[in-house]
């Protein structure tokens, strides 16, 4: 009974801090061509290593 109270505090707390999250991104100024050219290196490099074997 103890571990469910404890999982649902948990719940609770890691569902206030997503919509607190979604808030804060939302009135933000963010530069999402930036983000997204940074994901995509990312992925590629992740592509090529899986690719060559090298890395």
């Amino acid at each position: 009974m103890i571990r469910l109270v404890v999982i649902a505090l948990i719940v609770v707390v890691a569902w206030f801090l997503l919509v607190k999250l979604i808030r804060q991104v939302k009135k933000a100024n963010i530069d999402w061509n930036g983000i997204a050219t940074i994901i995509g290196f990312i992925a590629l490099a992740f592509w090529l290593r899986h690719i060559t074997g090298m890395g």
